[in-house]
């Protein structure tokens, strides 16, 4: 039976979901818990690391990094939109989320999810300015383009995540209140809407088109620019060195949407138990991924940590 609450406020009904998490089996639960725990440890500290080390580094007040900051600021509060509910549901038999907590841990979700996605077309775009048109970089990516292109992103995200959870949670819930997955997410919810959600499924899907579809093919469109110059240098270092700073960004676009096309760009009565997998990927592991990515294969930033590293020493 669905469990409903009267609230004496009008007649304003507060709704309960039980979130079935990740395992209903109760020996699986606490180690769960000590592996997301510190998933979501090292998730911050990479992040918060990355921010620090641009902010302290000089070498690295460029609008690449400047982009990358961003990038990680998000990831930390997208992570921190899922993580934190989820280790507390492995260890609670209370799994009940309100009918509006639920709806704002989708909103956030889907504002910051959206974000990235915006976030790594203009960092793609950034690499594409800086190989294509070298003498034209400082001009165009100007630190007040800088700003105005991320607030943008920001301002998009949030118009778009505001559609997209109305598309969500705007039916009649009058059925099940068992949503099975660890949050809030579109289609386990729709699952559980009375009322018909073609109109909605529509409006989701049209959106995520144009934010995933979209933001992919600036994405592709500036690589293939880029990999048209890149082969017309003369030198093969410079190639490579080309190359180099534009393969991290690669394997975090590849990680991000790969999942999230897989998750989101099927028809959902292909839904299987293996999208919980999938989402685990790219709400706990991808966040936890990209610092390492970042700093592991770009000199520059391994240059910075390790002088930072050595002035902390000489103190």
């Amino acid at each position: 039976t669905f469990r409903e609450h009267l609230v004496m406020a009008g007649n304003h009904t507060q709704i309960e979901f039980i979130l079935l998490g990740i395992t209903d089996r109760p020996c699986a639960q606490t180690p769960l818990f000590v592996f997301f725990l510190l998933i979501y440890i090292v998730t911050l500290v990479g992040n918060v690391g990355i921010i620090t080390l641009v902010r302290v580094s000089p070498s690295l007040h460029t609008p690449m990094y400047f982009f990358l900051t961003q990038f990680a600021f998000v990831d930390i509060c997208y992570s921190t939109v899922i993580s934190p509910r989820m280790l507390a549901d492995l260890l609670s038999e209370d799994k009940t989320i309100s009918f509006t907590a639920c709806m704002m841990q989708f909103f956030t979700f889907a504002f910051f999810g959206i974000s990235e996605c915006h976030l790594l077309a203009m960092m793609a775009y950034d690499r594409h300015v800086a190989i294509c048109q070298p003498l034209l970089y400082v001009t165009i990516i100007s630190s007040r383009v800088c700003w105005q292109l991320v607030a943008s992103s920001y301002l998009f995200a949030f118009l778009s995540a505001i559609a997209y959870t109305w598309s969500v949670f705007g039916g009649s819930f009058c059925g099940p209140n068992r949503i099975d997955h660890f949050f809030c997410d579109e289609v386990p919810v729709l699952k559980l809407v009375c009322s018909d959600t073609h109109s909605s499924e529509t409006v989701i899907f049209a959106f995520l088109t144009i934010n995933e579809v979209g933001t992919g093919m600036v994405i592709l469109l500036s690589y293939i620019s880029i990999i048209r110059t890149v082969l017309r240098m003369c030198s093969a270092q410079s190639r490579a060195k080309a190359f180099h700073t534009c393969a991290s960004h690669l394997m975090v676009v590849s990680i991000f949407f790969g999942t999230g096309l897989f998750m989101y760009l099927q028809p959902s009565s292909s839904h299987r138990s293996l999208d919980k997998v999938a989402s685990i990927f790219y709400t706990a592991v991808t966040p936890m991924l990209n610092p390492f990515i970042y700093s592991l294969r770009n000199k520059e930033v391994k240059g910075a940590l390790i002088k930072c590293v050595r002035r902390l020493f000489s103190w």
